[in-house]
């Protein structure tokens, strides 16, 4: 139950969605009539930030990234230790069975109680597979709209009229680089999840 790399991949996966969405801010020039009242357009600027990169880089998705693993491993542990103890119940079983220390009622209840501590272990199991899986989705979903909240908030400031969202393989196969703003991006978004870390 590698969950860590689950939401890292769980990420890459959700990123290559997210790498399709335009981020459109509060500058929308759209075109001005000049003095012999033809129209002209006037264009706000497209930059790019690279997904990969602002996940790999964004204090936030680290952030998730291990509280997810510290709680698999406490639930690997958990699990492990009550396995343990089901293979202990099961060896005293069959060791008081086969040296006929037991009647074969008390047999019959003890395979019962394994039988439901089995039951009981697979429930356990799935359960918190299921509970790690879910919390990896949502930490997944709250990273990515940390990311779209802050892309909004960056380009009300730069007013460009996108920010597209590259990654290989994605619908961007190429881009200036003098028009990629990520560095920029994940420096901005370090700083204001960091303060709202501090102040709570």
């Amino acid at each position: 139950m590698n969950r860590s790399s689950l939401l890292k991949n769980t990420l890459t996966i959700s990123a290559l969605v997210f790498a399709g969405i335009l981020v459109t801010g509060g500058c929308n020039k759209t075109g001005t009539a000049n003095a012999e009242g033809k129209s002209s357009t006037v264009t706000a600027g497209i930059v790019f930030v690279e997904l990969d990169s602002i996940i790999a880089n964004f204090d936030m998705a680290t952030d998730k990234s291990s509280e997810l693993e510290a709680k698999t491993k406490n639930s690997e542990a958990e699990l492990t230790a009550k396995s343990q103890a089901f293979d202990r119940d099961v060896r005293d079983y069959q060791n008081k069975a086969q040296k006929g220390l037991i009647t074969r009622a008390t047999a019959a209840e003890m395979e019962q109680t394994l039988a439901q501590q089995q039951q009981s272990l697979i429930a356990l199991r799935d359960q918190m597979a299921y509970n790690l899986n879910e919390e990896g989705v949502v930490a997944q979903r709250q990273v990515l709209e940390y990311i779209n909240q802050y892309l909004a908030e960056y380009n009300a400031e730069h007013g460009y009229q996108y920010i597209l969202a590259r990654q290989f393989p994605g619908p961007v196969l190429f881009a200036d680089s003098t028009l990629d703003v990520t560095a920029d991006v994940i420096a901005g978004l370090n700083a204001k999840y960091n303060a709202e870390k501090n102040t709570k």
